[in-house]
């Protein structure tokens, strides 16, 4: 995969490294997410490991993802598919720095732990949300006006997370799983909607915002453009 991170109005590229389905050919589809967040000046984040370790594995290298390139890895909540390929990962590479919700289980290969509980800066622009109704943490990448939410599952719901987002600016993209949530009057106003993984509602999102769903998979790749 070229790094085109540096190409004219992109600021920042997500890939679908673990979903559901393909979108790639290559790439094997299984229930559970992972997604490689990256961006010119910016730490390369991986948010949570799938469900499988060896086919998070084969993706990444499908995908030209180098795990020991990987700075920084979030945990989104203890969900086997999301946590699945978390020792697998660790093996490849220790030296990451790892952020699990407060109550996550030990992590014996890791050597640099973080244990979130509020909302948190992993980096310039970079924030966790804090785990939410004692669950889940998301990220918020700032980049100009397109401030952009990737979730795990949403289990404290998608209008909650939005909301506590907002903190940093107007949300103006949304990636990952939804589960059940079917408030979609709240997601008017995105300029983009990828909802993957365990979204029981695609088609009926899909329907709604036919300009600004798109489909997700493995092997995706989402590009930010600079405001």
């Amino acid at each position: 995969m070229k790094d085109n991170l540096t190409a004219k109005g992109i600021t920042m590229r997500i890939t679908l490294v673990y979903d559901n389905s393909a979108y790639l050919s290559d790439c094997i589809a299984d229930w559970g997410f992972a997604c490689l967040i990256e961006g010119s000046g910016m730490p390369k984040i991986l948010f949570d490991t799938g469900a499988n370790g060896k086919i998070l594995l084969s993706n990444m290298q499908v995908l030209g993802i180098d795990p020991n390139s990987i700075d920084i890895l979030v945990i989104s909540h203890d969900h086997w598919d999301h946590t699945g390929g978390l020792s697998d990962m660790l093996h490849e590479n220790n030296t990451l720095t790892l952020y699990v919700p407060e109550h996550f289980p030990d992590v014996p290969l890791a050597d640099n732990i973080v244990r979130v509980s509020g909302a948190y800066a992993l980096a310039d622009g970079i924030y966790t949300t804090g785990v939410l109704d004692g669950i889940e943490q998301s990220i918020v990448v700032t980049t100009g006006k397109t401030n952009v939410v990737i979730v795990g599952c949403s289990h404290p719901g998608a209008d909650k997370i939005l909301q506590v987002s907002s903190q940093w600016g107007k949300p103006g993209a949304l990636i990952g799983g939804l589960h059940g949530f079917s408030r979609f009057e709240v997601l008017d106003g995105l300029s983009l909607i990828c909802a993957c993984h365990c979204t029981q509602h695609q088609s009926q999102i899909q329907q709604r915002f036919p300009k600004t769903a798109i489909p997700g998979g493995a092997g995706r790749i989402i590009t930010i453009q600079s405001d």
